[in-house]
């Protein structure tokens, strides 16, 4: 879950810089916070915030593709805008291809950033919602007996009613029965919902049988 109004974390060790973009972004009505560095930014931050991450390349403890890095580890979806005066094409392709939502070179212009930070919040809001909706699919699959989901991941396979009802040696209209109560619980109104539905839970179908 998210808490609250979208912050803009702001990670640089020049204060002037810090101090910089702080007023900027307020008179753009962002909030946001600043640190010194990656060390104080990985031991502080919220972890449950909304919004993104302007990080400079350049840092003495802990230069900013390490933080993009440690922050993937952590399973963080804060998306990352790098902001930095000596950047290279090399380094940009690396910290793009790592997911940042942009890599900007100083001096840069208002709009060029606040297009990247409504862009990245966006994303990261996209993504909380993702993540929420998952949770509750996963939710309702706890509901599931261990039967229903046996069915289900049958059901996944493509396999008929008779079909699931030979492999698990019971008859056709209990397979039915079952397959209700999973349409059900799972609240899907079609099978191709119920397909979606279980691949967001990691649900597998079972495998074909070896003939």
């Amino acid at each position: 879950m998210t808490s609250g109004t979208p912050v803009v974390f702001v990670v640089d060790d020049d204060a002037s810089v810090l101090k910089g973009l702080k007023r900027l972004l307020c008179s753009a009505g962002f909030t946001s916070e600043t640190f010194a560095s990656a060390t104080e930014f990985l031991d502080r931050y919220d972890q449950n915030a909304a919004g993104c991450v302007i990080l400079d390349l350049a840092m003495p403890d802990f230069d900013g593709l390490q933080m993009q890095k440690a922050l993937t580890e952590r399973g963080s979806v804060l998306p990352i805008i790098f902001l930095t005066g000596h950047g290279d094409i090399a380094t940009s392709v690396q910290a793009m291809k790592a997911g940042a939502v942009d890599f900007l070179t100083k001096p840069v212009t208002d709009e060029a950033l606040f297009a990247a930070v409504h862009t990245a919040i966006q994303r990261c809001q996209a993504l909380y919602r993702a993540r929420e909706e998952t949770a509750i699919i996963r939710c309702r699959v706890a509901t599931l007996t261990p039967r229903e989901r046996e069915v289900l991941t049958h059901l996944l396979s493509g396999k008929l009613n008779k079909q699931i009802a030979a492999d698990l040696g019971t008859v056709e209209h209990t397979i039915k029965v079952h397959r209700a109560r999973v349409m059900q619980k799972m609240q899907a109104r079609t099978f191709a919902a119920l397909v979606r539905f279980a691949e967001r839970a990691g649900i597998a179908a079972t495998p074909p049988a070896e003939s």
